[in-house]
């Protein structure tokens, strides 16, 4: 299997997590226009899972060190397959209920209520399992990336439109869906073992952890999206024959490509745990926020309508997020790093 051996090339693949993460949505914004998010999220899944495959038998089967993608499959004990599946399991339930927020209070409420609690959430409870970086610039940034996110939400609430779309029933699904998703890298990064080259009997690696937790997901689809069909917080019943009737090859790429773009960034945020530690890859990650945000303003130009006063805003939310970020990357530099980074700046895969 294939192994980074730096935090600097763990640094660039988080980086790139942090891009897949943010932008997996715009498959979601061009789908929806067509068809319910709930139909569209059939086809996002099984992209996640195809990606997860495809990532398992390629980068997870060759290389000189580590176990071959079957052979870790083979070897696992039911402990690390139900830790993997739960992951899946609470992921998917967060990011349905976070859509529907979406759908119903839009990203003025839903998106910083539901990542910034997911941020903070994720990072405390990965960073209690596994204490690696300093604690206060790594909290010092988390907190930065969370005003941003708070100032994200005060711009977003400055357009035209954004109070016709805010509901309690939104912001309780926000809430829920940012504490559920702070959950589910825990479970998914304690099914594997931190060692890669010589991983632990009965653990994952990261490739196997992919895939089981693409499973996860998958599985539980046909219960949670189930029943936000039948039982639809906003909006008619979508009945499972819709997904046959109104759907064409064009509208399941885009699903396909959406769940593809997102596993790809987990992928990636797994493989950089060894590395950067869990607390560190999931806070970056979720770094995609601002992402999101950067495809909003400057992209699908939502910010088109606001008012000029709005400027200031945005700008401040990205240089914090900036700053923010840079902590974070920091806090594991200060942990002992820093030289070994500075000597292997250019990617080193095993």
């Amino acid at each position: 299997m294939i192994i980074i051996e730096s935090f600097s090339t763990a640094l660039l693949l988080l980086v790139v997590t942090m891009f897949c993460w943010g932008s997996w949505a715009n498959t979601q914004k061009l789908a929806t226009t067509k068809w319910p998010f709930q139909l569209f999220y059939w086809d996002y899944t099984l992209g996640i899972v195809f990606a997860a495959l495809l990532i398992g038998i390629t980068m997870g089967s060759y290389g000189e060190e580590g176990r071959p993608f079957i052979e870790d499959l083979q070897q696992a004990n039911s402990t690390a397959f139900g830790s993997a599946l739960l992951g899946g399991v609470i992921f998917n339930l967060a990011n349905l209920l976070l859509v529907a927020a979406i759908d119903i209070a839009g990203m003025a409420v839903a998106f910083p209520i539901g990542i910034g609690i997911a941020l903070v959430l994720g990072v405390i409870v990965n960073y209690a399992a596994e204490s690696r970086g300093n604690p206060y610039m790594l909290f010092g940034g988390v907190i930065l990336v969370l005003l941003a996110i708070i100032l994200n939400a005060i711009a977003y609430k400055k357009l035209p439109n954004s109070n016709n779309k805010s509901s309690r029933k939104g912001i309780l699904l926000s809430l829920a869906a940012g504490v559920l998703m702070g959950f589910f890298f825990r479970f998914v990064a304690a099914s594997m073992s931190m060692d890669f080259s010589t991983p632990e009997i009965g653990l994952f690696t990261p490739y196997s952890a992919l895939f089981v937790f693409g499973i996860g997901i998958l599985l539980s689809n046909f219960l949670w999206n189930t029943l936000f069909m039948y039982k639809p917080i906003k909006g008619p019943i979508v009945p499972f024959k819709d997904y046959i009737s109104q759907g064409n090859w064009k509208l399941h790429s885009i699903g396909l490509l959406g769940g593809l773009i997102w596993c790809i960034g987990m992928g990636f945020s797994l493989i950089a745990t060894e590395q950067a530690g869990p607390a560190i890859s999931y806070g970056l990650g979720q770094g995609a926020t601002m992402v999101a945000a950067a495809w909003g303003v400057f992209i699908w130009k939502e910010f088109e309508a606001a008012k000029k006063q709005t400027r200031p805003l945005i700008s401040m939310m990205f240089l914090l997020f900036a700053v923010g970020i840079g902590l974070i990357i920091v806090a594991r530099l200060d942990d002992g790093t820093l030289s070994e980074s500075i000597s292997t700046i250019s990617p080193d895969f095993k």
